[in-house]
């Protein structure tokens, strides 16, 4: 039975990269694949995993954030999947800390990531869930903050954000993607 849906998280490889902002989508997928008992399966330009239960794929594209598009290319290429089918998550500067925003198509909003994802896929029309960080400080660089560990302080708010994400695509996967927007986008903070 082929995947109902391919959920890319993206980021950064590599345990220096592991805590930051930047790498929020991989921490969903390492949120789903762990509560569903998924083994992720190393390749060179990604890592995978399938979610029988969810009737999902999970791909981490290991070619850097900038990168992202051409390995999710590949990926949905063997797998013989649309880019319709794919959810890619992502982290926003532009949404308040812990909030969460699902959107069925769209632009990349400046995040690189995402743009490297709709050049590879000849457009932007595939869902994104994206992830608030919050704006960075006046007189921080928004490079350096997005690649910066989250602070002490904003713990919790993170785990709940990334709680609240899995959670959302479970919906996505077993409800559709209307309502999961619905449930996403409504659920603030």
């Amino acid at each position: 039975m082929a995947a109902s849906w391919c959920i890319a998280g993206l980021g950064n490889p590599g345990r220096d990269y592991a805590a930051t902002r930047h790498n929020l989508g991989f921490r969903v997928v390492d949120e789903l694949a762990g509560s569903h008992g998924g083994r992720w399966i190393s390749r060179r330009a990604y890592d995978h995993c399938e979610l029988a239960g969810l009737n999902v794929l999970l791909v981490k594209p290991m070619t850097y954030m900038n990168a992202s598009g051409p390995a999710l290319r590949q990926f949905l290429a063997y797998r013989n999947i649309g880019p319709d089918r794919l959810v890619v998550v992502c982290d926003d500067l532009h949404l308040p800390l812990g909030s969460l925003r699902l959107r069925a198509a769209g632009s990349d909003g400046g995040h690189n990531g995402l743009r490297s994802v709709i050049e590879a896929m000849g457009g932007g029309g595939f869902p994104r869930l994206r992830m608030g960080l919050g704006r960075n400080p006046a007189g921080v660089d928004s490079a350096d903050y997005v690649l910066s560990p989250f602070p002490r302080p904003e713990a919790a708010a993170v785990r709940d954000m990334i709680s609240r994400a899995a959670n959302g695509l479970e919906c996505l996967a077993n409800q559709g993607l209307a309502l999961a927007i619905s449930a996403i986008n409504q659920n603030k903070q």
